[in-house]
């Protein structure tokens, strides 16, 4: 398991337990700073020499990158839904040479990302749903999200790209809203969003506000009734539940969000969400079914199943990857912050 950022560890702990599950070894590849959240049970792979030495089928990446030293097939499962915050071919669409099989979330992505393998020959693709994903229609599980009261629960989260985050403009409304206590709030922040943006929104906490890591995700998006963000992933990853999102100010706006052009708005839409429009409902509907119709809680089992396809030559005859000398470098000299290379 290659993550690069603490938000990879909801992505691939599902995978790593489908694995674990069918008795094969699991590994993690984390940056020295990410190694305190592994749990005891996940072993950390230290250096290159302990990577062969496992002989994996595979490398499975929630990052757009990973190194070609690494052994075995490399998966992209992908860190986030599309949330076209660039250009296609910029964003979730790039094709960087690092991979040997996509394991695509839903048709959304799927045929866009089989058109790219019949162009380029040299990656293949299979439609498997997200991992992450599968907490979300498993069972719940016993946590410190706040009990069901009578109050609605809602939930804030931003992405960190400065152009697009409502995050530093949402404070002070959040911090009113908070204080009216009509409301239960769960709040969260993208792991790159700076230290003192960070400590404003802990210091948002209240009785009825509580502030949680992005490792906590998927149990935040199961106990809220509705999503408040701006241009994420986090806001398709909320619609796959078919509840609402109130979007502030999104790149590319579409049918199944309730967007408002700056946060004073944000209070009523919160309100209107929270009667479920039909029209608005069965946009959500369509979206989710678009971009991860899978409500089983198996899509590690499938990126497995895809991976040992993979492995049996079911999936055909790839060409070499290209020889991009300057990806090759950087990812080498990347890999070398993460492991002792020799």
């Amino acid at each position: 398991m290659f993550a690069t950022e603490t938000y990879a560890l909801p992505i691939l702990r599902p995978l790593a337990a489908a694995a674990r599950a069918r008795g094969i070894d699991v590994g993690w590849i984390v940056p020295a700073a990410m190694a305190s959240h592994l749990a005891a049970d996940e072993r950390r792979v230290r250096s290159l020499r302990d990577a062969r030495a496992m002989k994996p089928d595979a490398v499975y990446c929630a990052a757009n990158w990973v190194s070609p030293a690494l052994p075995g097939i490399k998966v992209q499962v992908f860190h986030g839904f599309n949330a076209q915050k660039r250009e296609p071919d910029r964003g979730h669409f790039a094709i960087r040479g690092f991979f040997d099989l996509y394991a695509t979330q839903g048709p959304s992505t799927t045929g866009p990302f089989a058109a790219l393998a019949r162009e380029h020959g040299y990656f293949a693709v299979r439609e498997t749903g997200w991992p992450k994903l599968d907490p979300l229609f498993g069972p719940a599980v016993d946590g410190d999200m706040p009990a069901r009261d009578g109050r609605p629960v809602v939930m804030y989260a931003s992405t960190f790209s400065h152009r697009l985050s409502s995050a530093p403009a949402m404070v002070e409304p959040l911090r009113r809203m908070i204080a009216r206590g009509d409301r239960q709030w769960l709040l969260t922040l993208h792991p790159k969003c700076s230290d003192e943006l960070f400590a404003a929104y802990r210091g948002l906490e209240a009785p009825n506000a509580r502030f949680f890591t992005s490792e906590r995700l998927i149990e935040m998006e199961r106990a809220a009734d509705v999503l408040v963000c701006d241009t994420s992933s986090v806001v398709h990853e909320f619609a796959v539940m078919g509840k609402p999102v109130v979007t502030i100010a999104n790149r590319v706006p579409q049918p199944f969000m309730l967007d408002v052009p700056t946060p004073d708005y944000v209070d009523a839409a919160i309100d209107l969400a929270l009667t479920h429009p039909p029209e608005l409902m069965a946009a959500i509907r369509a979206h989710g079914d678009d971009i991860h119709p899978y409500r089983d809680g198996r899509s590690s089992e499938r990126v497995l199943d895809a991976v040992a396809a993979f492995q049996r030559g079911d999936i055909g005859t790839l060409k070499r990857k290209p020889l991009n000398l300057v990806r090759r470098f950087k990812a080498l000299r990347d890999i070398g912050q993460l492991l002792d290379l020799r």
